[in-house]
C-alpha cells in the first residue's frame, strides 16, 4: 500500500534556479517526446514506447548539453508521463470517451519532477537532490515505511515541497471500515 507525506522545502536562491531550470529541462523533454512520438504515428504508423524514447536520451544531451545538469532519471521519469498521458489518451478513445490529445506544455506549465528510485537522501532537516543539492526541508513528521520516490512539486504561490510516496505494509481493517483517515 503506498502512502504520500508532503513536506515544506526552502531552497536558496541558485538551488531555485537550478529546480526553475530543471523544470524547464523536463518541460522540453516532455514536448520533445510528446512531439516525436505524435510525429512516427502520423508518418509511419509506428508507436514508440518510453524505453525506446529513453534510448534517444544521449543523443539529446549530445545536442542539448544542458539536459546534462538534470539527473537521468528524472528525465527518464518524464518519459513515462508522456507514455501515460498517451496510454490514457487510448483508453478514452477505445472507451468511446472524448479523448482529448495531451498537450504540448508552455512555458510555466510544468510544475513537478520526480526521482522515482535514487538521486535524493533524507536527512534531519535536510533534503539532498542530485544535480541540485542539499535543500532545507521542514519535516514536521516522522516518515513511516520504505521511500519509492520523491516528487518536487512548485506551487503557483512559489512555494516547493518535497512529496514522498512511501510503501507501507497493508493494514487490516476492522469490518465495515474503509479508509484508515
Amino acid at each position: 500500500m503506498l502512502k504520500a507525506y508532503k513536506f515544506r522545502i526552502y531552497p536558496t536562491k541558485s538551488q531555485k534556479t537550478k529546480m526553475e531550470q530543471t523544470l524547464d529541462l523536463c518541460r522540453w523533454t516532455y514536448n520533445k517526446t510528446l512531439e516525436i512520438r505524435k510525429t512516427a504515428w502520423e508518418k509511419e504508423g509506428k508507436s514508440l514506447n518510453k524505453y525506446e524514447t529513453n534510448n534517444m536520451l544521449p543523443e539529446w544531451k549530445s545536442k542539448k548539453p544542458e539536459l546534462k545538469e538534470v539527473f537521468s532519471q528524472v528525465l527518464q521519469n518524464v518519459h513515462e508521463r508522456v507514455d501515460l498521458a498517451l496510454k490514457a489518451f487510448f483508453r478514452r478513445v477505445k472507451a468511446g470517451e472524448k479523448p482529448g490529445y495531451p498537450r504540448f506544455r508552455g512555458k510555466g506549465r510544468y510544475d513537478s519532477f520526480t526521482y522515482p528510485q535514487k538521486g535524493f537522501k533524507l536527512e534531519p532537516g535536510k533534503l539532498y537532490l542530485s544535480k541540485i543539492g542539499e535543500v532545507k526541508i521542514k519535516l514536521h513528521r516522522t516518515i513511516e515505511g520504505k521511500i519509492k520516490r520523491l516528487t518536487i512539486r512548485r506551487a503557483a504561490t512559489g512555494k516547493w515541497f518535497a512529496c514522498f510516496s512511501v510503501e507501507i505494509e497493508d493494514i487490516l481493517l476492522p469490518p465495515g471500515k474503509t479508509d484508515l483517515w
